[in-house]
């Protein structure tokens, strides 16, 4: 008997939680400089449980993110960084202290913008996209705000925005558009390309395909900030 109580309770906690992680919610996006007319609404249309991690759905426009946080063990896809908020990055991850928090890659300390600042940022210049390593060796990743890193999602690595949030990039060359999630560090310099650091923006392997790209490996881009306003629950 007492086996079954332990065994129901814990089907009740399980249950719990998910009903928690699945509240649905509905969250205005106001694109800056008139970068889209009137507000853009993220919902959060479902979630699932998959080997211990919770999914969330979101909806932007007509593009769809999956937000998954990847298992602590898993490498960052940028592992140059050495701190983030003065904590080891799995640390300060675990604590979600990596919003607006300074890092540090190769004794170089970056310092994001605030929330504020953010919700008028607009930037052009040299987009690329990254994640080669991860795609070659298919072994799993994590951003450096604890999200699993795939390339065919739409998503990007920004030195200064918030982590994570969302943004407009439109492909100066071609004209075509795409929003993204903004959910991890980069592009750094490296030691075989230290201009590589002065790109705006990194992009996934999806994004730049979208963006007509992928093959050229860079563009010159438009960089849209969304703004989150506040959050409330849908009943």
């Amino acid at each position: 008997m007492k086996h079954l109580n332990a065994h129901i309770f814990l089907i009740f906690s399980f249950l719990i939680v998910l009903l928690n992680a699945c509240a649905v919610a509905e969250v205005p996006y106001d694109a800056t400089k008139a970068a889209v007319k009137g507000s853009i609404w993220t919902v959060k249309t479902g979630c699932k449980v998959a080997a211990g991690t919770v999914v969330a759905v979101y909806k932007v426009g007509k593009f769809t993110f999956n937000v998954v946080r990847a298992p602590l063990e898993w490498p960052l896809t940028h592992s140059e960084i050495k701190s983030i908020g003065g904590l080891p990055p799995k640390e300060a991850i675990r604590l979600g202290r990596v919003r607006t928090e300074p890092y540090v890659v190769d004794g170089r300390t970056y310092r994001p913008m605030s929330i504020k600042k953010a919700a008028t940022y607009r930037q052009t210049g040299m987009a690329s996209w990254y994640g080669y390593e991860t795609i070659r060796q298919n072994r799993g990743a994590m951003t450096a705000d604890g999200e699993v890193f795939n390339p065919d999602w739409l998503s990007a690595a920004h030195k200064y925005l918030p982590l994570p949030c969302y943004a407009k990039v439109t492909n100066l060359e071609n004209g075509r558009q795409i929003i993204v999630r903004v959910n991890d560090r980069g592009p750094f310099p490296a030691k075989g390309n230290p201009s590589a650091g002065k790109r705006i923006i990194d992009l996934s392997m999806g994004a730049a395909k979208k963006l007509g790209f992928y093959k050229k490996g860079v563009a010159k881009v438009r960089v849209e900030a969304l703004s989150m306003a506040d959050a409330r629950p849908v009943p």
